[in-house]
């Protein structure tokens, strides 16, 4: 079983619509800021671009609304040569709200896909656990 990295996020009245629910394309930017932190130590080098999400899936399962207190939970669920694939669990008090499938490409400097390097490929690792 590979390792979850955590990431809690209060939603602000900037996330919802005028119903006070989270805007469906919030769900999106609140993911990303999670795999961000969750991959922060995964820098690119020679100038590569690093991960570039390739496709997306939302699973929307129950609303969340201003002011819920969530936990986004990332999980590599396969590495690959060139990309990775992530899960995101949108969890608020044990319940999931959401659900996203994400792939990410490693895209080099001639903004191709490019093999990850021997040092990402480690650090995504002892992320699986």
């Amino acid at each position: 079983m590979s390792r979850v990295h955590n990431f809690p996020f209060s939603i602000a009245y900037a996330d919802t619509d005028a119903g006070g629910i989270v805007y469906h394309a919030r769900y999106v930017e609140i993911a990303e800021r999670a795999r961000m932190k969750w991959m922060m130590d995964t820098t690119p080098q020679n100038g590569d671009v690093g991960f570039v999400i390739k496709e997306l899936n939302v699973k929307y399962i129950k609303p969340l609304r201003l002011a819920d207190n969530i936990v986004v939970e990332t999980r590599l669920v396969k590495l690959g040569a060139a990309s990775l694939q992530v899960e995101q669990k949108f969890v608020k008090d044990n319940e999931i709200y959401a659900i996203l499938h994400g792939t990410a490409a490693y895209i080099g400097s001639d903004l191709k896909p490019k093999r990850i390097s021997e040092d990402i490929v480690k650090i995504l690792e002892n992320k699986n656990g």
